[in-house]
């Protein structure tokens, strides 16, 4: 386990808190991160909240470095009985409609209740004038900018906590991928001795056919092919993006990025190794090693 514990991108918050005033209200955000090359805050607000949308971003960007980050802010309201007032233009209209209704249609219809003329939508209203002073708007933002400030706390401990589990599967990967380069380098040892064998049984035939071939003929031709199946460069550099990667691990901070552009290089060197491999044991090593470095690279797409 690193000192400090590795950050994964994918994480869920929740808040909820009251603000009071002549209007009383609950507010309540909502953050969601997944995996993303940069940071791209989304933010959704409800309708007369907007003045919040850039210290939301603000209170974002300065806790998260990388992802898709989604923000909500959910508003209930709690009117005080004070706060609700009568539409009576369209009170007045309904009333109206509802008198010509029944003596157009000249039948015994009971006038309209008005309880049942107030449950119609847009008759009672909240009066939000109340909330729309400067001084309130910014109490009022004040507190729910607070929220979002312990939400993305929240949420940044659950990425934590995801990177955390993540960090032994990581880490176990590249284990794995050590130890598939060791036996490559093993197996890469006695590839010169092996080629030579194999061209002197080869020469060993030819000579059978033409006695006239020269001996030095072998060695030349053993000496280019062990130079061309020479995977020494790959296998150095294969353990220095092992220890690179180990460092990074071990750091703690972001590093996502890096560890992405490192297991590019691991897959670039495991295909040059496939390539050059003369031996059908030396290649099913290669491509155990490009298996291995998919699946690191696969966890670490996930890695802020």
């Amino acid at each position: 386990m690193t000192a400090t514990p590795l950050n994964s991108m994918t994480g869920f918050a929740h808040c909820e808190g009251r603000y009071a005033c002549d209007t009383s209200f609950m507010w309540q955000w909502e953050a969601r991160s997944v995996n993303g090359k940069g940071l791209d805050v989304r933010v959704k607000l409800p309708v007369g909240f907007e003045s919040v949308d850039l210290q939301a971003r603000q209170t974002v960007a300065g806790a998260l470095g990388r992802g898709h980050v989604s923000i909500v802010l959910s508003i209930t309201m709690e009117p005080t009985p004070e706060a609700y007032q009568v539409n009576n233009v369209l009170l007045d209209h309904l009333i109206s409609v509802a008198a010509e209704k029944a003596k157009s249609m000249h039948v015994g219809i009971a006038p309209a209740r008005l309880d049942g003329l107030l449950a119609i939508k847009g008759v009672l209203e909240v009066d939000q004038t109340s909330m729309q002073g400067v001084a309130e708007r910014e109490l009022r933002d004040e507190a729910i900018i607070s929220g979002l400030a312990r939400t993305v706390s929240a949420l940044t401990a659950s990425r934590e906590a995801e990177g955390i589990r993540l960090e032994p599967t990581i880490s176990a990967l590249l284990s794995e991928i050590e130890l598939l380069k060791d036996n490559a380098t093993e197996l890469a040892a006695t590839q010169p001795e092996n080629i030579s064998e194999r061209l002197r049984l080869q020469f060993n035939e030819l000579l059978s056919v033409s006695p006239a071939l020269p001996e030095d003929r072998l060695t030349q031709e053993a000496a280019l092919l062990a130079i061309r199946a020479d995977v020494r460069e790959e296998l150095d550099r294969l353990s220095a993006h092992i220890s690179q990667a180990r460092t990074l691990l071990d750091d703690g901070s972001p590093c996502g990025r890096k560890l992405d552009f490192l297991s590019q290089e691991l897959n670039r060197e495991a295909n040059t190794l496939c390539a050059k491999s003369q031996d059908t044991d030396l290649t099913r090593i290669g491509v155990d090693l490009k298996a291995k470095i998919d699946q690191f690279r696969e966890q670490i797409q996930n890695i802020e």
